[in-house]
């Protein structure tokens, strides 16, 4: 289980509004009136859905950064 808190951020420039981290996590993202993907808040508390909202993204526009350590959990390098 995913603890401790999370930055996450979606790329906008890449996100294709699939709607994938919707039906993944929908308490955590939303799609603007463009459908593009942003987070509700800047800082999330982590979660198993999350991570596989960012891992479903077609095209991997969400970043995880833990927001205690600054360690980029996803995308992998």
């Amino acid at each position: 289980m995913a603890e401790g808190k999370w930055r996450v951020e979606v790329d906008r420039s890449v996100c294709i509004g699939s709607g994938m981290c919707i039906g993944s996590a929908p308490d955590d993202f939303t799609l603007d009136a463009a459908r593009q993907s942003h987070a509700r808040l800047e800082i999330l508390d982590a979660s198993d859905a999350i991570m596989e909202a960012a891992e479903s993204c077609p095209v991997e526009a969400i970043s995880i950064v833990n927001a205690e350590t600054g360690e980029t959990l996803f995308p992998p390098e």
